[in-house]
């Protein structure tokens, strides 16, 4: 069995019960899988992230710090991370006036 790490932001870590979360998976799996194992036991964040059979279009999914889409291979020790949309934050640091 292998280990992948999944790291969850805003409200999708309150809805699973904190933000680090560790999950085994078979050698040759995907993000699917990896995603399937860290939902087991946790309904309320199936329900937060799936329309249906489908992830919602307000869920990014990375992998090692780049997009990454469900069918994609996961490596033992992958970093997987989950969060919705970033908003804009009023133009400070962009030397706006």
């Amino acid at each position: 069995m292998d280990t992948v790490n999944w790291r969850l932001f805003a409200d999708l870590a309150e809805v699973a019960g904190g933000r680090e979360h560790t999950v085994s998976i078979e050698a040759d799996a995907t993000v699917e899988d990896a995603l399937a194992a860290l939902l087991d036991g946790r309904d309320d964040l199936r329900e937060r992230i799936f329309d249906g059979d489908e992830l919602t279009d307000d869920v990014n999914l990375m992998r090692n710090g780049s997009p990454t889409a469900l069918s994609e291979g996961v490596d033992d020790g992958d970093e997987l991370a989950m969060f919705p949309p970033v908003t804009g934050g009023g133009g400070i640091g962009r030397g706006d006036a």
